[in-house]
């Protein structure tokens, strides 16, 4: 019996069991018959279809990091605040873990993981694996839980309620974009980039 292709085979993860390759229809999950690990799902989404999400998701970031998110007024007087605002806000009145864990979580984390995404999928279009790929790929799987995006816009509708007891409150754009920003991101949650293995080649040595 001819041995399989390497790319006609799937391998769990998690306990090592090599399954053979069947296509796979919309919304069907393969599992894992030995630890129900996800192995694969459909993608219906195409290379150049994430690669504009991205793009679009980049624009929306900048937008939410320029607008102001709220702004508050007491006695006639108003003021505005962007989330980079609110960062600086924090670190001043001595929550500095709580600013630094908003910085990378609400900035840094998915400005990398866009970038990233954006960098592997403009060489996976041509069919190709981008200079660091393998690194990279790793990268964007520990980063996941790390983006934050939907944990902030939760907790700023939650604020302003409560601050509507006490001011007059008006959600300004960025929170909207915010908003649309963890659409996006959860788009890209769901999409499997482990489809990147086999869409591109490796580089000739």
């Amino acid at each position: 019996m001819g041995m399989a292709a390497p790319e006609s085979l799937l391998i769990c993860e998690h306990c090592d069991t090599v399954y053979q390759r069947r296509p796979l229809v919309r919304g069907e999950v393969a599992r894992c018959a030995r630890c129900m690990a996800e192995l694969e799902r459909h993608q219906g989404l195409s290379v150049n279809a994430m690669l504009a999400l991205v793009l679009t998701a980049m624009i929306v970031f900048v937008q939410a990091n320029m607008w102001p998110i709220v702004t508050l007024g007491l006695n006639g007087q108003f003021s505005g605040t962007t989330l980079w605002g609110m960062i600086i806000t924090m670190w001043q009145q001595q929550a500095q873990v709580v600013s630094v864990l908003a910085a990378f979580t609400l900035f840094f984390f998915p400005l990398v993981k866009m970038l990233t995404l954006g960098w592997l999928l403009w060489f996976g279009r041509q069919g190709r694996r981008a200079p660091g790929f393998v690194p990279l790929m790793v990268a964007l799987h520990r980063l996941g839980p790390w983006t934050m995006s939907e944990v902030f816009v939760l907790g700023a509708l939650v604020a302003i309620v409560k601050a509507h007891n006490y001011f007059d409150v008006v959600a300004d754009p960025g929170i909207y974009a915010y908003a649309a920003l963890t659409l996006l991101i959860t788009i890209f949650a769901g999409v499997d980039l482990r489809q990147l293995w086999d869409h591109t080649a490796e580089r000739p040595a």
